[in-house]
């Protein structure tokens, strides 16, 4: 009798939960999941805004691979994120440990640092393109107290990636804040047993906070290296900002030092309208974050696990 009560009542549960359910469900299928397989499928054609697809093979793909302008996108964004992913982990751990130290008004020094992340990407990037400016930009005017002359930072290629590592690490807020809700989260004990040790700062955080939060820190890598792939908002503001209109070529920046692969993969989709070149593009760019992902958790457990 019991068990065909159960069995009513989860009846009568079933039609609420797959009602509730059902819109996620449908907004996954027609915005997520077919725009996936089409993709896939527009990869392996010739096709635009303007005519129907026409099966290509794999010609997209092995194209890409002879396209100079191609090579130069994969190579700006892995230095990118080479240099940009390890700078970021660093500052934002040491920024986290600074401002979890017991001092008057650190409630408003957390929310300084946290601010830079909730403006408008569009708005901080201009305010950057001002700050970078080489003759009235401040950053300039600060280093010449120091002797050292005008920087053209984003219109010479020696310095390009320079500048987009700056601008990167002022928006430090999102991984700071994680690392501090971490760090928040390590025994008080550990702590205590190493004060009784003599443990310095330098020890402690070596020590105990490096491996208690291990698992946090691989997030943030990961994090960190899907969002430097998709660096994309910032360069093209700044190369619209340069130019004074809005882009209507393929431009990429002093011999190209800021076509990154997501610029260069809009530009086939929307300035040459190769719907199905940018298609390859986009599943190579899935297929390099995947392998370096599956990369970093597979050798991650030598490290992780230590905690």
């Amino acid at each position: 009798m019991q068990i065909a009560k159960r069995q009513s009542k989860l009846s009568r549960d079933t039609v609420p939960g797959i009602l509730f359910v059902l819109p996620w469900v449908v907004g996954f299928l027609l915005f997520s999941l077919y725009p996936i397989i089409m993709s896939a499928y527009y990869s392996f054609t010739d096709f635009s805004t303007i005519k129907a697809p026409v099966w290509v093979g794999l010609d997209n793909y092995t194209n890409l691979f002879h396209d100079a302008r191609f090579i130069t996108s994969v190579i700006n964004t892995l230095v990118y994120v080479a240099i940009s992913v390890p700078a970021t982990i660093f500052l934002g751990l040491i920024t986290a440990s600074l401002l979890n130290l017991k001092i008057k008004g650190r409630a408003i020094f957390r929310a300084i640092f946290y601010i830079p992340s909730i403006l408008p990407i569009v708005a901080s990037t201009m305010v950057w393109v001002w700050i970078l400016d080489p003759i009235d930009g401040y950053l300039n005017k600060l280093l010449s107290l120091f002797g050292v002359g005008q920087i053209n930072w984003l219109g010479d290629s020696n310095f390009t990636r320079l500048s987009l590592i700056i601008m990167s690490m002022w928006c430090i807020g999102t991984t700071t804040v994680i690392f501090l809700a971490a760090i928040q989260d390590v025994p008080a004990e550990l702590y205590e047993a190493a004060d009784l040790d003599g443990a310095g700062r330098f020890h402690k955080m070596l020590n105990i906070t490096m491996p208690t939060i291990a698992h946090v820190i691989l997030y943030q890598i990961i994090l960190a290296i899907i969002g430097g792939f998709q660096y994309f908002t910032q360069v093209y503001v700044i190369i619209t900002a340069q130019n004074g209109h809005l882009v209507q070529g393929a431009l990429g920046g002093p011999n190209d030092s800021l076509l990154m692969y997501p610029l260069y993969l809009y530009y086939n989709a929307f300035t040459y309208l190769k719907m199905g070149r940018a298609s390859a593009m986009a599943w190579i760019l899935f297929l390099i974050v995947g392998v370096i992902t599956y990369i970093l958790t597979k050798t991650s457990k030598k490290w992780v696990d230590l905690q």
